[in-house]
């Protein structure tokens, strides 16, 4: 799922820089370990940051999904193979026409109280998101379709007049066209289902949250520990773990790991020759899975010099994106000429980029507006991060402007509160940043991220023609026509260089041999109720 916005430059990723490169630095934040009621064997042990907040609604960015797809769910989820499957809806019904779904609901499923979940309760936790005062920044990207829910995010109503509850365990859903990926957009924690007197409680009511999903919030304390507890009463797949134990800030997870405080971690760049080398202790617990994200620069379309085409492919045009996949990510990663990464439908191994061309970056600036680089304003770029520590490949990228195009790009960051959150407000002439599917859709990509007016779209960008390609392609039943539209849609953004693209992802972790059941999906995420840990010794080295 995604989550919508993710970011390479983690704050996991600025603390193990900070540790790298001053040893005399710690990121122990958290306090000193303490006993935790009811750990035993049958405990899952990971690196974990705080969330920035557990309400379905309100949850757009990585960190917090983590927690928010183990504690609550939907009407639908995503199967193995990323295809719409039932969750608390055990089964639906669409409308000759495709406008209208008739969700049946599962007639077991509890809140973690034990409280019934209904029809009705789906329509309270899609109103209150919809609803202005709650603040989602999700919802008219992930509720949009639903007929009337323009009217409440706007303000004019308190009821979504697209659903209708027909009966205890009957929803009935009325979308504003056919489209192919509405079931997929309810996978998003917008649409999950929340307990009315839980939320009116009052306060940050989600720091105790009573949810459906698989696991309970057992324990929080900030900077230090997030404890997740078996939830007995789930209508899936009770979970093989009693307790799933983040440790918070609990240091560099590469070094984690390798003393036995966790059993699974990501694999940065600095370790990985450690973890590839055949001969080495990690070798037959690193795992590597394929990410449907993309890596880029955007613009900000509606500020000098990137209002100018002709500056944007300048700029694109001046990066040796295969260089910094080598030397900077260590091969990593995989040069994006695109915005669709590989693996995802609608993928274009055809699609003409921007190529590297530094004398043609040089010539699209004499012939831009400025004329000459000393004509151009002040220009910054907007990152996450903190203390003016900033990612190793920003530092190149900027390089590679100075060098060859003879500009200075001052670097402006955001807080992670900041920048997950009010990046379309707050950001400079550039931003850098990354995005994961949400569902495998082209639609996820370029109409959330390109459309006109699109929550989404941080640039601010504007193309009729590309906004009428996504408007066609959006509504289109043949699919293998549908795709070949997304995919002229994509060449046009590239042409218009409405972004920099510059790498797709994948994932490497490791993890432990006594850990069975741990499957990181293509979306970046494990369901840990599915996971178990089998009996090990337990040696854990100071």
């Amino acid at each position: 799922m995604k989550r919508i916005l993710y970011v390479f430059l983690s704050v996991v990723l600025v603390c193990s820089l900070l540790v790298f490169y001053y040893p005399g630095v710690s990121c122990q934040f958290g306090q000193e370990e303490a006993p935790i009621p009811g750990a035993g064997e049958n405990t899952l042990s990971l690196y974990g940051i705080d969330p920035l907040t557990l309400d379905p609604a309100v949850s757009g960015e990585m960190t917090s999904h983590e927690y928010v797809t183990q504690l609550f769910g939907g009407l639908v989820s995503l199967d193995d193979n990323l295809k719409p499957t039932p969750d608390i809806a055990q089964s639906w019904q669409v409308s000759d026409n495709g406008r209208t779904y008739t969700f049946y609901l599962r007639q077991d499923v509890m809140f973690h109280n034990g409280r019934q979940v209904k029809a009705e309760d789906f329509k309270y936790s899609w109103e209150r998101a919809c609803d202005p005062g709650t603040g989602s920044q999700t919802a008219a990207t992930y509720l949009g379709d639903i007929v009337g829910v323009k009217e409440v995010l706007s303000g004019e109503s308190k009821e979504i007049s697209g659903v209708r509850v027909i009966d205890d365990y009957t929803l009935q859903v009325t979308i504003d066209a056919p489209k192919s990926y509405f079931l997929s957009k309810l996978t998003y924690p917008t649409a999950f289902v929340v307990d009315r007197a839980d939320v009116e409680s009052g306060g940050e009511w989600w720091r105790s949250p009573n949810g459906t999903g698989p696991f309970k919030l057992k324990q929080w304390d900030e900077n230090s520990l997030l404890v997740l507890e078996k939830n007995e009463l789930y209508y899936g797949e009770v979970a093989k773990v009693n307790l799933v134990v983040f440790q918070l800030w609990g240091g560099v997870p590469m070094n984690m790991y390798e003393t036995g405080k966790i059993d699974i971690t990501s694999v940065y760049r600095d370790y990985i020759e450690k973890a590839t080398d055949e001969a080495g202790p990690f070798y037959t617990d690193l795992r590597i899975t394929p990410e449907l994200s993309f890596f880029y620069i955007g613009f900000n379309t509606t500020k000098p010099p990137f209002d100018d085409v002709n500056i944007r492919r300048a700029f694109s045009q001046a990066i040796d994106k295969d260089k910094l996949v080598s030397l900077v990510f260590k091969g990593m990663m995989q040069q994006a000429d695109g915005i669709l990464p590989p693996g995802m439908p609608g993928y274009n191994e055809g699609l003409l980029g921007l190529d590297y061309d530094i004398d043609g970056a040089r010539e699209l600036i004499a012939n831009s507006s400025y004329g000459d680089v000393s004509q151009l304003p002040p220009i910054a770029i907007t990152t996450i991060g903190w203390g003016g520590l900033i990612s190793q490949e920003l530092e190149a990228i900027i390089q590679e402007w100075r060098s060859n195009l003879g500009v200075e790009v001052e670097v402006r960051q955001l807080e992670p509160q900041r920048f997950l959150y009010h990046l379309k407000q707050e950001k400079d002439e550039m931003f850098y940043m990354g995005w994961i599917a949400d569902y495998p859709h082209p639609q996820d990509f370029l109409d959330v991220l390109f459309h006109t007016g699109a929550d989404n779209n941080y640039s601010e960008y504007s193309n009729p023609e590309v906004d009428a390609l996504l408007e066609r392609t959006g509504v289109e039943q043949d699919n293998n026509l549908s795709l070949a539209l997304y995919q002229q849609a994509e060449q046009l953004l590239i042409e218009d260089a409405a972004c920099l693209p510059l790498w797709f992802g994948q994932n490497y972790f490791l993890v432990k041999p006594y850990i069975k059941g741990y499957d990181l999906s293509p979306l970046g995420f494990a369901m840990l109720n599915e996971v178990s840990v089998e009996p090990h010794w337990i040696l854990e080295v100071n």
